[in-house]
């Protein structure tokens, strides 16, 4: 009663309404140590099995929907990361506990029911099966009737078959009422989902308060949350998986790409190449050609006068000195 007025108090005046008008209130965060780690992620497991054979007691730590919110809407983190890995560790311990609760139910059950093989029928309990096998074989003739397309007489089986449950139920009531109890003739079985034991071919009222339970309803909580865990990693699995591959692929088009700009470079170097080599052949063709057309040099006088020419002229200069 105490903590539920505080709450009641918190939610109302907030929690920090005991602190001097002058001092300012701490800034809170997702982070801090006194929130429940699991509460913030998803849900705590202690609010489950609350007055339960399972009951975990009272949560320690501070469940605070406006954290919940600043913890969701904050980024992606190691800090966040941890608490996951931290909330399905937790819950995976649980559920392996009740797996091996409901592996040792069903080995009890399984020697109950030899233990009751090997034990005589009572008369009640003899009578009670000889009506039951009478109602199972008036159930497979009304289904070979309806087969057969008799609809008259799988009619009438059935409506037989409910006046033997109806004596049966009332033949189970006097029993009773003797004192006779049946319950240790009933097959019983292990829930799969929370290790409870049912009853088989129980009424449908019961079994539908056990399906509306606490436990039943918070073992099958934590097994959704666990399966749900599963599926977003092996979707991230995936993901990363076609990221890589998409990668690769940008990366095969990058070289491709890069190779034929190389190429087409070279090609272009080629072509500025072979262009340059003949505008240089013409250019020496042109000259060439030209040279041809003038011919060769002119002699000067001097060069052009004959040999003899030039004895008899450097003669006479000698015998005028």
């Amino acid at each position: 009663m105490v903590d539920y007025m505080r709450e009641q108090l918190d939610e109302l005046m907030g929690r920090n309404r005991n602190l001097p008008v002058d001092q300012k209130a701490k800034e809170r965060s997702w982070k801090d140590s006194e929130n429940c780690k699991f509460f913030l992620h998803s849900f705590c497991p202690h609010d489950l099995f609350v007055n339960t054979k399972s009951d975990l007691g009272p949560c320690t730590k501070l469940h605070d929907e406006e954290m919940r919110k600043m913890y969701q809407e904050a980024p992606r983190c190691s800090r966040k990361l941890d608490i996951e890995n931290e909330f399905v560790r937790f819950i995976s311990n649980m559920i392996q506990e009740v797996d091996r609760k409901i592996q040792k139910g069903k080995q009890r059950l399984d020697l109950m029911n030899s233990k009751l093989d090997q034990r005589p029928l009572s008369k009640q309990a003899e009578a009670i099966a000889n009506i039951n096998d009478k109602i199972s074989k008036l159930i497979r003739e009304a289904e070979e009737a309806g087969v057969r397309g008799d609809v008259d007489q799988a009619q009438n089986l059935m409506e037989l078959c409910d006046k033997m449950k109806e004596d049966k139920d009332a033949l189970i009531k006097q029993y009773e009422s003797c004192g006779f109890n049946f319950s240790e003739q009933k097959e019983m079985e292990v829930c799969s989902t929370c290790a409870a034991f049912l009853v088989i071919g129980d009424a449908q009222s019961r079994i539908d308060d056990h399906l509306m339970g606490k436990q039943h309803i918070g073992y099958s909580k934590l097994r959704k949350a666990l399966e749900d865990h599963k599926a977003y990693i092996e979707k991230e699995l995936e993901e990363r998986r076609s990221g890589s591959s998409s990668s690769s692929r940008r990366r095969d088009d990058r070289f491709r790409d890069d190779h034929r700009r190389d190429r087409d470079r070279d090609r272009e170097r080629d072509r500025r190449d072979r262009r340059r080599s003949r505008s240089r052949d013409k250019r020496d063709d042109y000259k060439s050609s030209r040279n041809d057309r003038r011919g060769s040099p002119k002699k000067s006088r001097r060069d052009s006068r004959s040999p003899d020419r030039r004895d008899r002229h450097r003669r006479d200069r000698r015998s005028r000195s």
